[in-house]
């Protein structure tokens, strides 16, 4: 599939219309020619939409499409080769001036060469686009409402394929006893008629998993039948949250009688109420998507008149933003399912009953299936019903080694409807993030997000226009929430990866260093791969790749890199974390102007940093581990991108930079495992600071908290001290910390109190305290001295 390319050309064209490219292309003598591009880009853009929506019925918009896609990825590398050399100029001209040396250096191509070259190739794209803007059978398709006819039910195909009903054989279950339990409970438990509100009871979780199983079941458990006067079930259509549609539905639950179209709404309402009146009844709403929370109050308001005490809503839904419109109760998560009950549902669909003893070596294969399934229930009853009565091995085989997205294609795009449906109802600027969570090796997202949205940073598939007052970083985290909160990223690999995969293979492909020939702009190798790492062989891969935006070369016995890397100009990730062999980096590294993410974490031998990383000027992200007992002059301090920086394990480092231009920009800063470290430095009073983050472990030889540390009072929000032995007190200023949320104290023995004018902190809502012994007697809740300063906290914990 070719999806995404209308996300493409808005990224292109805002790219195309920003103040900065203008600059750029004027410095280059090439703002005619973007100019010209930009309005092909914009003549094109208007009819993508609809391409898009239709290249699922035809294969000729498909190709199309597919061929705008290759064509726009190489208008982006085209742009970034402007962008790159504009970088390395600012390097020039703002650090070093003209000097031979470091145009040597740069090995800065003929500006009149670049220029012609650049234009030359502008030109081409825009030859290239202008050639498929006059497919004239693709723009009469796309232009003429007449052919919408074709697709005008696609949204009735999609409710009628995902409607569902409330029967269920209980003994087709497995695995889901408690959690019917819970939710049972929850149910029979009396409301409050005086609240004048509705209980609404949320099952949360992924497409797949289960829910309307779920609700099912509680809905005929002998107990909840009993309970409630009248039970309705009505499955909520994912594209149409209409009330009076709901509120016929409901009504035909609730009657089982014929309801008439021609009926007013007012006419409705009434029948509604008359059904409900002074019932104890339970409504089920299944598989709800509607995040307008008046929508939901509109028809919240019809079902409360009238309810009688102890009437519930029992609400599915794959998107926890909806759960929190809806809810009065916590909601219930709902979990993948066990090993051992996923690998009983797939015996029962694969097997006929006892058939598994007798083939024996399909069912071990079925097992290794089972585990790539990763607790999804949906997934194992397809993919065992798949398999029923085939006895050949090596069909079993074929599914458990195509890693099941083949399996996809095969059967006829069959596996996982519900998976494809949550994934179709994203917006549009999380398909690309999600789909590149499917290259990632496996479980690397669940790391955390800070190194994940570093990726999507570097390839460019974060969305600015709608967020210019925000950092990239800070436009990534609330990517990464709204995935979180949809239930995709708590998801098994196999939703992502049958979801995403196939339609993103063109954006950020990430296969084993085995397969470099294959790379399109991301190599991945860790400690398991087995590919030979020579210096050679790194070389024939950075000359195959030469618009690579990320590099992961993880715990890997690589002994150095090849000077080659310098080449690599469109690099802005690179990660060598655990590299513990390499003791030199090439400073030609430091030719890669847009490298934004440098991680050197648990490199232990590394001796000392490159020579001209203050060329690197780009760089927001920094990790490091190395022997160098200071910082050099015009390095790391010179760095004024940097945004957040992790130092650790460096034993030797005695000392800050001396210069202080990292400090404008640094949001992060966490040192661990510094034991020669002193974090004072005179050259570092009265500078206002953006730190929002800071976090010490493993520094004996601080005594107190720097004084520079002043300068983030408006900012910061965390603070964590640990292991910090010979820390003994607290500042006075620590109350003028305005936007402090949480304090973390741990392990610092000799810390005695907190200061005075603690109460002042009242942005704090979290302050732990573990494994300091006399600071936690004064902070007891019933004899401690310094406790009426921190009563005012919300949540403290103290161990």
């Amino acid at each position: 599939m070719a999806e995404f390319v209308f996300d493409l050309a808005i990224k292109l064209t805002e790219k195309l219309g920003s103040r900065a490219y203008d600059e750029i292309s004027s410095a280059w003598g090439v703002k005619s020619d973007l100019r010209k591009l930009e309005a092909t880009m914009s003549a094109i853009k208007g009819v993508l939409l609809d391409a898009e929506e239709k290249q699922a019925h035809n294969q000729e918009v498909r190709s199309w499409l597919l061929q705008l896609k290759h064509l726009f990825r190489d208008t982006e590398d085209v742009l970034d080769e402007v962008e790159c050399e504009a970088l390395r100029r600012q390097v020039v001209e703002n650090f070093h001036g003209t000097s031979r040396k470091v145009r040597r250096f740069f090995l800065s191509s003929n500006p009149i060469a670049f220029r012609f070259r650049i234009s030359h190739e502008i030109k081409n794209i825009r030859a290239r686009i202008e050639e498929l803007k006059d497919n004239k059978a693709i723009f009469d398709l796309l232009t003429d409402r007449r052919a919408n006819h074709e697709f005008s039910n696609v949204n009735d195909a999609i409710k009628k394929e995902n409607m569902t009903h409330s029967y269920v054989r209980a003994s087709e279950i497995i695995g889901r006893d408690s959690d019917k339990q819970v939710i049972a409970d929850l149910l029979m438990q009396d409301g409050d008629d005086q609240s004048g509100t509705l209980s609404v009871i949320p099952i949360v979780g992924m497409g797949g998993l289960g829910k309307t199983t779920l609700a099912k079941f509680v809905y005929n458990d002998e107990r909840v039948v009993k309970h409630f006067e009248l039970r309705m079930w009505v499955h909520v259509s994912a594209v149409d949250f209409n009330i009076g549609r709901l509120t016929k539905e409901i009504l035909r639950s609730a009657s089982d009688t014929k309801i008439s179209d021609e009926l007013s709404m007012d006419q409705l309402q009434a029948k509604l109420r008359e059904a409900l009146k002074d019932k104890r009844f339970l409504l089920v709403l299944d598989d709800v998507w509607n995040e307008d929370p008046m929508k939901w109050r509109d028809l919240r308001d019809l079902l409360i008149e009238g309810a009688k005490l102890g009437s519930k809503i029992l609400v599915t839904t794959r998107n926890r933003s909806v759960a929190s419109i809806m809810e009065t109760v916590p909601p219930y998560n709902l979990d993948c399912l066990s090993y051992d009950h996923c690998l009983s549902l797939f015996t029962k669909c694969a097997f006929k009953e006892g058939e598994e003893k007798q083939h024996s070596h399909l069912f071990e294969i079925g097992k290794e299936i089972v585990k790539k399934c990763g607790g999804a229930p949906l997934a194992v009853k397809t993919l065992g019903s798949q398999l029923y009565s085939k006895t050949d091995e090596s069909e079993w085989k074929l599914v458990r080694d195509s890693k099941l997205w083949e399996l996809e294609r095969e059967g006829g795009g069959h596996i996982l409807p519900a998976l494809r449906l949550s994934y179709s109802q994203l917006p549009s600027y999380l398909k690309p993030c999600l789909a590149y969570c499917a290259y990632l090796p496996k479980g690397e997202y669940t790391y955390g997000s800070i190194e994940l949205i570093s990726c999507w940073m570097a390839h460019g598939i974060l969305q600015s226009h709608d967020h210019k007052n925000l950092e990239m970083e800070d436009v990534g985290e609330q990517y990464f929430k709204e995935l979180w909160a949809r239930s995709f990223l708590k998801m098994c690999n196999l939703a992502i990866v049958l979801l995403a995969r196939s339609p993103m293979n063109f954006l950020c492909m990430i296969l084993s260093m085995t397969l470099y020939n294959q790379l399109n702009k991301s190599i991945t190798a860790d400690g398991t791969d087995e590919a030979p790492l020579d210096e050679s062989f790194l070389d024939t891969c950075f000359s195959k790749c030469k618009y690579l935006r990320v590099l992961r070369l993880r715990e890997l016995p690589l002994k150095e890199l090849p000077s080659s890397i310098g080449t690599l100009k469109h690099l802005r990730y690179l990660n060598l974390v655990e590299n513990v062999e390499i003791t030199k980096l090439p400073n030609a590294i430091c030719m890669l102007q847009s490298l934004q993410n440098l991680n050197l974490a648990g490199c232990e031998n590394l001796q000392e940093l490159p020579r001209d990383i203050s060329n690197l000027i780009s760089l927001r992200f920094l990790a490091l581990t190395m022997k160098q007992a200071c910082f050099q002059d015009n390095g790391v301090g010179c760095l004024k991108s940097l945004q957040f920086l992790l130092i650790v394990q460096c034993s030797n480092l005695i000392s800050f930079p001396r210069e202080t231009s990292y400090l404008a920009a640094l949001r992060i800063l966490i040192i661990v495992g510094c034991e020669q470290l002193d974090l004072e430095n005179q050259h570092y009073q009265g500078i206002a600071l953006r730190l929002e983050k800071f976090v010490i472990i493993g520094l004996p030889r601080i005594t107190e908290l720097p004084q520079w540390l002043q300068g983030a009072a408006n900012t910061l929000q965390y603070l964590h001290i640990e292991v910090c032995s010979n820390l003994s007190s607290l500042p006075g200023w620590l109350r003028n910390l305005t936007s402090l949320r949480k304090l973390v104290l741990a392990k610092c023995p000799n810390l005695l109190s907190l200061p005075e004018g603690m109460d002042r902190l009242t942005a704090l809502r979290d302050l732990n305290i573990e494994n300091c012994t006399e600071l936690e007697r004064r902070c007891d809740r019933n004899t401690g001295e310094d406790w009426p300063k921190i009563a005012h906290v919300p949540n403290i914990s103290i161990s």
